[in-house]
């Protein structure tokens, strides 16, 4: 099976650290959030390539999965920010069976094994049960759990399964005419959706299974980056050093090797990249990136990007890498 991982936007959500990092880098309890979805999708299935839709610092991306990963990877730029569908129809000359599509701004707990239990799919849409329905597109399904229909931000509750952006596809050439279709269509909001070419495949008479997943974790933004970390941290990505020293630690955290503390109040939710000096600070619920200093702090709801510096400062940052921000010293 090949995977296609789009990956080509700009993470505005994220700015400053996305100026620098592309938002599937950014790390969450220690690991970058790309990295937790490849690993998962390897250990799951039997991958024959990873095929890359990148665009926005691509070159970082590359080098992180050339270096990261030994599976054969093709990378392919997508030029023009046209939508889902564009982004999906540049791996066209790349795939010649079924696929399994990722948009990583999110984390998922799901069971890829329902793939091989329903052979009689023409592919398979996973969603979530959620409150906040009109935030998403959701997944209208008949009584046997197959789409009948993907509506956007839908005002009356139709459907609580919301689409969280993983799906596989058996029936590969059909997805491809559904591309076609929406692609000549013309855009909706300057955009061409990929939901729209599914639509097109149950029209013509597909049938595609709505599982649900147990978990769906965002990262798109800080208040559920942090959200996430949290809950990375309590499933077991936790760290405390072995010796905390003249400091105390709030569980849950993972404080890396080579962190110095001292004199400090470290969680919790709180992830410290190695390098990083703590110095007479509290931190809770907190991100800080490598070789940062943060000093005379009192951070909460923070994320300080890579070789940064705060100092004497109290309340929330967001912080981009090579920045600095101070506080007023009382001396």
């Amino acid at each position: 099976m090949k995977v296609v991982i789009p990956l080509a936007g700009k993470g505005t959500r994220l700015r400053p650290h996305t100026h620098t990092v592309p938002k599937p880098l950014l790390e969450v309890a220690g690991k970058a959030v790309l990295d937790y979805v490849v690993e998962d999708v390897l250990e799951s299935l039997e991958v024959e390539e990873l095929i890359f839709i990148t665009g926005h610092l691509q070159e970082m991306v590359r080098a992180h999965v050339q270096a990261k990963f030994d599976v054969p990877s093709v990378f392919v730029e997508q030029e023009v920010q046209d939508g889902t569908a564009g982004a999906i129809n540049l791996a066209r000359p790349f795939v010649e069976g079924p696929l399994l599509i990722i948009f990583v701004d999110t984390l998922f707990d799901a069971d890829l094994s329902v793939i091989d239990r329903h052979p009689e799919a023409d592919g398979l849409i996973w969603a979530k049960e959620v409150e906040d329905y009109q935030r998403f597109g959701v997944i209208v399904t008949d009584g046997d759990g197959y789409m009948q229909r993907i509506v956007e931000k839908p005002q009356e509750p139709i459907s609580r399964l919301a689409n969280i952006g993983l799906y596989y596809i058996r029936n590969y050439s059909l997805l491809f005419e559904g591309i076609d279709h929406t692609l000549a269509s013309g855009t909706h909001l300057g955009e061409y959706f990929l939901t729209d070419a599914f639509q097109y495949m149950i029209e013509q008479g597909a049938r595609i299974l709505v599982p649900e997943v147990e978990g769906w974790y965002d990262c798109g933004k800080l208040a559920t980056l942090l959200a996430t970390n949290l809950h990375l941290l309590e499933q077991g990505r936790s760290r405390r050093p072995a010796d905390s020293g003249n400091n105390e630690i709030v569980d849950p955290v993972r404080i890396e090797e080579g962190v110095e503390l001292r004199d400090s109040t470290i969680g919790p939710n709180v992830s410290i990249a190695s390098g990083a000096r703590i110095l007479r600070s509290r931190l809770a619920n907190c991100i800080i990136g490598e070789n940062s200093v943060i000093e005379r702090c009192e951070l909460s709801d923070s994320l300080v990007g890579s070789d940064a510096r705060v100092s004497d400062f109290s309340g929330k940052v967001m912080l981009g890498d090579h920045s600095e921000a101070r506080g007023e010293s009382d001396g």
